[in-house]
């Protein structure tokens, strides 16, 4: 039995009881699909125990829509000072494009991962909903997620689509496209093909393009030598470095599989350094198929992934769950951008 209450009770009273946020309540008691049955019960009950009623006023207030949505970045280390990964800058377009088109503004800030990235927009009425592009390492961040979710807040976010993760994702094929780059690189008479970049969970999009990778050895009758991966996260710096890495191992190598496009640059720039030609040395291809994987010399061989239609699902998935429907996380299907620096032209 619950404590009792002086005078009429409110919604934070029962946020209070229930150990959850008064935003959580709310959506709680309209049967929002945000909320998972086990808090909504325990919510309802408490709610009932409490004889607490619904001001519909109120409540028809607070849920009056902003029509603006947050576009929060994690913030990358880049050359430049605008923090932002190059692959998030074209798809800021088109995800400013559909929001226009749905007759929303976008509210753009960075992810402080220093302090409480996860604020709540919405019941500041600052944004209807929040669309996240990156996050850093995953396992760090994934509390957070689960503290969105928790809280009710309508989100969703770019990233690997996996089972049993916190909220709604939109991301693309990162094995398919692993594995297809790879099987490209073999095709091309390479039999040892390095992996840069982290194999790991903590950053899931690596790791399924990893694994694809690692499929696609096998399937040439090779395996997947941990000699052969370096880690790597996203910059020109640190693709530089995994190559030296590598170079310094001495192992046989005949193509390196980034598992991005910067890094990818960043170890073309250390293999021209050390006199190794690309691609009649050294095969290389990258990932994302940003803007300069074009104009770099030579060009490089990457996985496109499709920004405009990946700002479109992301947009429309997010107001789908501000306006309460179903909404599932999705997989957009890559291809492949051959160039140059594979031996492909």
């Amino acid at each position: 039995m619950t404590a009792p209450i002086k005078g009429k009770a409110t919604s934070l009273d029962i946020a209070h009881l229930a150990g959850v946020s008064q935003p959580t309540v709310s959506r709680a008691l309209r049967g929002s699909p945000m909320v998972n049955e086990e808090t909504r019960k325990r919510i309802q009950a408490i709610a009932a125990e409490l004889n607490y009623k619904v001001d519909k006023n109120a409540s028809n207030l607070r849920r009056q829509h902003s029509g603006t949505i947050a576009l929060l970045f994690f913030e990358d280390p880049t050359p430049d000072d605008s923090l932002i990964n190059p692959f998030f800058l074209s798809m800021l377009g088109s995800i400013t494009r559909a929001c226009a088109l749905q007759s929303y503004d976008l509210l753009i800030s960075f992810q402080q991962l220093s302090t409480n990235w996860q604020a709540d927009y919405e019941d500041s009425n600052k944004a209807d909903g929040i669309i996240l592009l990156g996050y850093g390492d995953y396992l760090q961040a994934q509390s957070r997620l689960e503290q969105l979710v928790q809280q009710g807040t309508h989100f969703v976010r770019w990233g690997a689509v996996l089972p049993g993760q916190p909220g709604i994702s939109v991301g693309c094929d990162n094995f398919q496209g692993g594995q297809d780059i790879t099987a490209h690189l073999v095709q091309q008479g390479r039999r040892d093909v390095a992996f840069l970049g982290d194999a790991s969970n903590h950053y899931p999009e690596f790791f399924e393009r990893y694994r694809g990778y690692a499929q696609a050895l096998q399937a040439a009758g090779a395996t997947a030598q941990p000699s052969l991966q370096v880690d790597a996260v996203t910059t020109e710096q640190s693709g530089y470095e995994a190559a030296l890495e590598l170079l310094r191992r001495k192992v046989r190598f005949d193509a390196i599989f980034a598992a991005s496009d910067l890094i990818a640059i960043g170890a073309m720039k250390a293999l021209h350094e050390r006199g190794l030609r690309v691609p009649e040395d050294i095969a290389v291809a990258g990932f994302d198929d940003i803007p300069m994987a074009s104009f770099v010399n030579p060009s490089l061989s990457t996985v496109q992934q499709d920004t405009k239609l990946a700002g479109v699902m992301l947009v429309e998935s997010l107001l789908k769950l501000i306006n309460d429907e179903p909404v599932e996380s999705q997989t957009i299907p890559v291809k492949l951008a051959l160039r140059r620096s594979s031996g492909a032209v």
